[in-house]
């Protein structure tokens, strides 16, 4: 079965950077697109950051010139780079994989890791 497991995170002040990654398995890597959520306590999940299996990527505008999307299809991994991170930031980071719902403004993608905290400091 499809497997998603974050790791990484942490916690920084704000203006620093942290990396997240996600290791999948259980399925061909480059077939499925994969993306980058969070949600912070009290609100409704989102979408951070998408790359298809084109490797095109896209961003939410709140994490846009900051955030990095990126992925090795030969360690089956998942990256999100995240710079001049900022309080708002704080959130659980998770990775989600599907065939077909390939858009960081939805939240209903098929597959997802057990999440990875993220905490920003002011």
């Amino acid at each position: 079965q499809v497997q998603l497991v974050e790791s990484g995170g942490g916690s920084v002040q704000a203006g620093g950077s942290l990396s997240v990654s996600c290791r999948a398995s259980g399925y061909m890597f480059g077939t499925y697109c994969m993306g980058w959520f969070r949600q912070a306590p009290g609100k409704e999940r989102e979408g951070v950051a998408l790359i298809d299996t084109e490797g095109t990527t896209t961003y939410a505008d709140s994490v846009k010139g900051r955030f990095t999307i990126s992925k090795d299809n030969a360690k089956n991994t998942l990256y999100l780079q995240m710079n001049s991170l900022k309080p708002e930031d704080t959130a659980m980071y998770y990775c989600a994989a599907d065939f077909w719902r390939c858009s960081v403004r939805r939240t209903d993608l098929r597959y997802w890791g057990q999440g990875t905290q993220v905490t920003v400091s002011s």
